[in-house]
C-alpha cells in the first residue's frame, strides 16, 4: 500500500477548509435570506430581520391631546399629522371628552412613551393635560385654539401664529414653571336645585390665575354663543352685568400670618399675571419664582371706581405704578405668599385658568415650584 505523498496531504486539508468555508458562507446567506422573507411576511422593514448595524432609529413619539369642541381642531387633524410624519416623528392624536377633559388621555400618552405632549385646545385643555404632566418629567407643549389662551400668552407662545407654536412644541426650550392648586375647603348650601356649589375637598390645578369673586362671577355668566364669535370680548359684555355687584366680606390668611378682614371685588391669586388685549393684571407675577402673587381688587362709588381701577390697570401694565392716594375709590392692593386661605361669607363663585368651580365659602391655594416642565420658544428676549 502506497503512502501519500506531502503534497497530497496538504491538497486534501486545503480542499477541506475551502469546503468548510463554502458551507458555512452558504449557510449564513440562506439565514439572511429566511430572516428577509420572513421580515416582509410581518412587514417589518428588512433591517428588523436581525442584522444589528442596520437597526431603524428608535420610535419617537408626539402625542397631541385635543379638545375637539373646539371649532378650529378638527381641520388642523390630518395637516398637523403630516406636518409631524414629514420631519421623521411618530404622531398620536388624543381626543378629550365631556368626562375626561384631558387628564386620562394625557397620562395615556406618557404612557406610550410620547417624548411631550401638546396641549390642542383652549385653557381647559391645558389645565387638564398639565395636571396629568405634573412630576412626570415629560415636557408640556401648547397648540393654543381657545378664547383666552392663558398659559401661552404668558410664556410668549404665539396665538394667532400655529405654524410657529408648532415648532415650538416640536423644537422649543424645555422650561420648569410653578404651578398653583387651589382647594375648596368649604361652601355655602344650595340655594335651589340649579345651583352650581363647589365640592368640598376638591383640589384644582391653576396655571395661571385662580380667584374668588367678581372675575369669576363674570365668567360664569359669559355667553358661549357670543365668547365663540367674537372670543375673549366676550367676557367684558359679560362684566358689565357685575359693575354693581355687592362686595365681599372676606376673611384672608397669608401664609403663617395672623388672617385680616377686608371687603372687596375680587381676590386673585396668580402664577402669572398677563391676560388677553394686553391686560397685565399682576405685573409682578413671574411663572418659575416659587411664589404666588395677590391681588385684591375693590371699587367704590359705582362706575367711577371701575373706572379708576381700569386706569390703574393701563398704567400698570405700561410699568407705571399708580400714585397711592387717600380714600381712592378703585384699587388693587398687591402681595406674595407660598399660600393663601381666604373665607367668603355667603360663598361666592370661584375660579381657575377660567374654568368655574362653583360657589365657595372658603379656598386655600399654595404653590408647587417647578413642578411642570413646558416647551417655550428658543429666542431669547430681553424684558424691559
Amino acid at each position: 500500500m502506497s503512502t501519500m505523498s506531502p503534497w497530497e496531504i496538504v491538497w486534501i486539508c486545503l480542499s477541506l477548509v475551502m469546503a468548510a468555508t463554502a458551507l458555512t458562507v452558504s449557510v449564513l446567506l440562506w439565514r439572511e435570506r429566511h430572516h428577509r422573507l420572513h421580515a416582509r411576511a410581518q412587514g417589518l422593514p428588512d433591517a428588523a430581520a436581525g442584522d444589528p448595524a442596520a437597526t431603524p432609529p428608535p420610535r419617537r413619539v408626539v402625542a397631541f391631546v385635543a379638545n375637539p369642541s373646539k371649532p378650529d381642531v378638527a381641520s388642523l387633524k390630518e395637516p398637523v399629522l403630516a406636518a409631524c410624519r414629514a420631519t421623521g416623528l411618530d404622531p398620536l392624536w388624543i381626543e378629550t371628552s365631556v368626562e375626561d377633559p384631558g387628564v386620562g388621555q394625557a397620562r395615556e400618552a406618557v404612557a406610550q412613551g410620547a417624548e411631550v405632549v401638546i396641549a390642542t385646545g383652549g385653557d381647559g385643555t391645558v389645565r387638564a393635560v398639565a395636571e396629568a404632566m405634573v412630576g412626570t418629567g415629560v415636557p408640556m407643549a401648547l397648540l393654543p385654539v381657545g378664547t383666552g389662551n392663558l398659559l401661552a400668552r404668558n410664556l410668549d407662545i404665539p396665538v394667532t401664529d400655529l405654524d410657529e407654536a408648532l415648532t415650538i412644541a416640536l423644537d422649543g426650550r424645555d422650561r420648569s414653571i410653578d404651578v398653583g392648586w387651589l382647594e375648596v375647603l368649604d361652601a355655602p348650601a344650595p340655594r335651589d336645585e340649579d345651583d352650581d356649589v363647589a365640592e368640598v375637598g376638591k383640589t384644582h390645578l391653576f396655571t395661571v390665575i385662580g380667584g374668588v369673586g367678581f372675575d369669576a362671577a363674570m365668567v360664569a355668566d359669559t355667553n358661549s354663543t357670543l365668547k365663540a364669535k367674537v372670543g375673549w370680548m366676550a367676557y367684558f359684555a359679560a362684566g358689565v352685568r357685575h359693575l354693581h355687584g355687592r362686595r365681599l366680606e372676606a376673611s384672608i390668611q397669608l401664609d403663617d400670618e395672623p388672617p385680616v378682614s377686608t371687603r372687596l371685588r375680587t381676590l386673585l391669586v396668580g402664577n402669572c399675571g398677563r391676560l388677553p388685549g394686553g391686560i397685565t393684571l399682576i405685573p409682578d407675577a413671574v411663572v418659575d419664582d416659587g411664589i404666588l402673587d395677590v391681588a385684591a381688587i375693590d371699587t367704590r362709588g359705582g362706575i367711577a371706581g371701575w373706572a379708576q381701577l381700569f386706569g390703574d390697570v393701563v398704567l400698570q401694565g405700561l410699568g407705571i405704578k399708580p400714585v397711592e392716594l387717600p380714600n381712592r375709590i378703585g384699587r388693587i392692593d398687591h402681595t406674595q405668599c407660598r399660600s393663601i386661605t381666604a373665607r367668603v361669607r355667603g360663598g361666592e363663585q370661584a375660579q381657575v385658568d377660567g374654568d368655574i368651580i362653583g360657589r365657595a365659602s372658603a379656598i386655600k391655594a399654595w404653590v408647587e415650584p417647578g413642578a411642570l416642565i413646558v416647551r417655550n420658544p428658543r429666542r431669547i428676549t430681553i424684558g424691559r
